[in-house]
């Protein structure tokens, strides 16, 4: 049985009546009461609810509204009167008793559920930006020390598109599907090479001032949904859990959601722009092949790779330092400085000289000087899952792509899927089939002398497997990457909040580590929004609501660090994506169907690279230190804005989806060009390898074209 984890999102629930609404508005302000800063309905929080109740909150919202007539029983049982009579002690005694489970009265629904929602909700009101109705005058961020964001300046540099198939020609040299990191690159490199080239990105093409800056829906905090494509609406996923398949929305965790738009997973991103070691290139060789793993090497080496990587850092501008440990060989070194320390980092420095680990920058695509007829950063308060507010973030929409445009080959087309790869005599692509996303139209089929798919690992495989293309192996060793990292909380502030945020990493860990294959890097976070913060970084023994928890976090966002990264997962056969002809997108397509979890071994590497983070922060001198966001004890499915694998390169056809040259096996002009061909995913971000991958790909097929 398929079931959904969502509530309908078309459905809108009733907004609290006027007893409900007196008991909301007291509960609201005994989990964040008035003190020398407003109460929760004082800034605002009751107007936050009302106009995202029928918006985002989901099963959330009848879950609060059924609560608030129990707690109302529950404070009468108490007390002899409604909850909203009862004096500030009497309503913290029930809240305190409902948050325990320890009711006297029957319950309808699940009363600590209740209790999380209701604190949550109020959070998020209270610490969100102002935009969502609460946090009235920023005066929640006021309180916490965080700087108000930089306004956008410009839309940022973005190709001209075409969003109607009547612009388009019958015939192009290429067509690329996806204008992400990888279809951009093979976009500027075939059109630089004097081929006609057809781009088709499903999402839009969204100018800085199109991006929301909501903190609440966006793609590293995507509580209400997120702030760039897919829609939440008619674009289902179903992911196979212990207690069957459920059908997601895009926002939702296990749907793995690369933002959609132009630039793809570019416009929103953090910008760490890493270089695999050139162990990453054979592990099977170096570590053996653990049992239930597919762990294989790659066909290709570091030093086949390393001239792209150099041309990408400089194509589209990449601000670091050379010197990290298991670095492979440099052509030159990086075109930009890197970002500053800051507080935070020589803090950490010192801590790393203190253990004798290396440190080095952390390699960034952000300006720290006008590159490419941009302006340079502006250290901003909020940077990852947003819009780059004066385009000083490269993407491939600022940078590769509106070059391809400018070149006079290349044309990008905007809100349209491809449907199908389109096949004529055995072994060729003839061109695609194309749909408009919003579904008005006739579909249309556009011819083309090769194909270049570089729409994620997911939709990749999908539209492959839609194509029956690539043969058996296609959607099989789906990868991500699981994050681990410490947090600490200083005697005194250690960050003005100044962006980005990553600014040193130590490499130290990624390969030699005693009992598991690879590790990771470990870096400086982030800059977080407070509303991030909240959920994400307060001590596990902080108090969730009251006015000590209102303490917590102004006394605690600017004394608090964060170091995190990713460990090198083991791909294995069983993390996989498949079609499910059961459960259908709003254009009539199967949707993906995810299944598997990661290798069993990989909570190893995790547990230790765990471990370093907190040894990192405590020689940092950190006087509180507890882990980060963890990964559950159980295997799970591993993929996100890190997804690789489902089409893996080799020389076998029978083990490999595409060659080296990441042309298909069993069609000759047929390349992939995003995170798909990866045969592992390394212990670091992969966009940079995306790149440089992509554009070796192009170069190939440029020459035989």
């Amino acid at each position: 049985m398929v079931t959904s984890m969502t509530a309908p999102l078309d459905e809108t629930p009733a907004l609290p009546d006027g007893p409900r609404r007196l008991v909301l508005a007291a509960a609201l302000d005994r989990v964040i009461p008035k003190d020398n800063y407003p109460s929760a309905t004082e800034a605002g929080v009751m107007n936050f609810i009302e106009r995202d109740a029928g918006a985002g909150f989901g099963a959330a919202w009848p879950l609060l509204l059924s609560g608030l007539n129990d707690l109302d029983a529950e404070a009468g049982s108490r007390g002899g009167v409604g909850f909203a009579l009862l004096g500030p002690d009497g309503q913290d005694q029930v809240l305190t008793a409902v948050e325990r489970g320890d009711v006297r009265t029957t319950w309808h629904v699940d009363p600590a559920g209740f209790f999380e929602t209701l604190v949550s909700i109020a959070a998020d009101g209270f610490y969100a930006d102002p935009g969502n109705g609460g946090n009235r005058g920023s005066i929640s961020w006021s309180m916490v020390g965080y700087p108000a964001p930089v306004a956008p300046r410009s839309s940022g540099r973005l190709p001209a598109v075409v969003r109607s198939h009547h612009e388009l020609r019958d015939r192009y040299d290429v067509v690329v599907v996806g204008a992400g990191a990888g279809g951009g690159v093979a976009a500027y490199v075939l059109a630089g090479a004097g081929l006609e080239v057809l781009v088709v990105e499903r999402g839009d093409a969204l100018g800085t001032d199109q991006v929301p800056a909501d903190h609440l829906r966006n793609h590293r905090l995507a509580r209400l949904g997120h702030n760039t494509g897919p829609s939440l609406s008619g674009n289902p996923r179903v992911l196979v859990t212990d207690e069957g398949p459920q059908v997601l929305s895009p926002s939702d965790p296990g749907w793995n959601n690369v933002a959609m738009t132009l630039g793809g997973g570019t416009r929103v991103w953090g910008a760490q722009a890493w270089r695999m070691s050139p162990i990453d290139f054979h592990m099977a060789t170096t570590y053996g092949v653990p049992d239930g793993s597919t762990l294989a090497d790659w066909p290709i080496s570091y030093e086949d790779l390393e001239p792209y990587y150099d041309r990408a850092e400089w194509a589209l501008g990449v601000a670091g330092e050379p010197g990290h440990a298991h670095a492979g060989h440099r052509s030159r070194g990086y075109p930009l400085p890197p970002v500053p320390l800051g507080t935070t980092g020589h803090r950490l420095a010192a801590g790393a000289e203190r253990l004798g680990w290396p440190t080095a920058a952390v390699p960034l695509m952000i300006n720290t000087a006008p590159f490419g007829g941009r302006s340079a950063c502006v250290r901003c308060s909020q940077c990852i899952g947003f819009a780059c507010p004066v385009d000083a973030k490269t993407g491939a929409h600022n940078s590769v792509l509106a070059d391809a445009v400018v070149s006079g080959h290349c044309t990008v087309l905007v809100g349209t899927r491809v449907a199908r790869v389109l096949t004529g005599s055995p072994g060729r692509a003839t061109g695609v089939a194309l749909m408009a996303e919003d579904g008005v139209g006739s579909p249309r089929e556009v011819r083309a002398g090769a194909v270049v798919l570089s729409a994620g690992a997911i939709e990749t495989a999908r539209l492959l497997l839609m194509s029956q293309l690539g043969g058996p192996l296609v959607g099989t060793s789906l990868q991500g990457h699981t994050y681990v990292g410490a947090v600490g909380l200083f005697d005194e502030p250690v960050t003005d909040a100044a962006g980005p945020g990553p600014a040193i990493a130590t490499c130290q860990f990624l390969h030699g580590n005693e009992g598991f294959v690879g590790g990771g890097m470990l870096a400086d976070e982030f800059v977080k929004t407070p509303i991030s913060f909240w959920h994400t970084a307060l001590p596990p023994d902080a108090p969730r609501w009251g006015t000590a928890a209102k303490e917590a976090m102004r006394d605690g966002y600017l004394r608090t660090a964060h170091v995190m990264g990713p460990i090198q997962e083991l791909p294995n056969g069983a993390a996989r994506v498949q079609l499910d002809h059961t459960v259908t997108d709003h254009l009539g397509l199967p949707v993906a169907r995810l299944s598997g979890h990661s290798h069993p071994d990989d909570y190893q590497a995790a547990s230790f690279l765990a471990e370093r983070a907190l040894e990192w922060m405590e020689a940092s001198g950190a006087a509180k230190v507890w882990p980060g966001p963890s990964p559950k004890s159980h295997p799970r499915l591993s993929a996100g804005q890190h997804q690789a694998g489902t089409c893996r390169m080799g020389t076998d056809p029978s083990t490999s989806v595409c060659n080296p040259a990441a042309t298909l096996h069993d069609c000759a002009n047929v390349v992939l060009a995003d995170g798909s061909v990866h045969v592992t995913n390394g212990g670091i971000n992969p966009a940079l390898t995306i790149m440089a991958l992509a554009w070796r790909s192009a170069e190939a097929l440029a020459s035989r074209l």
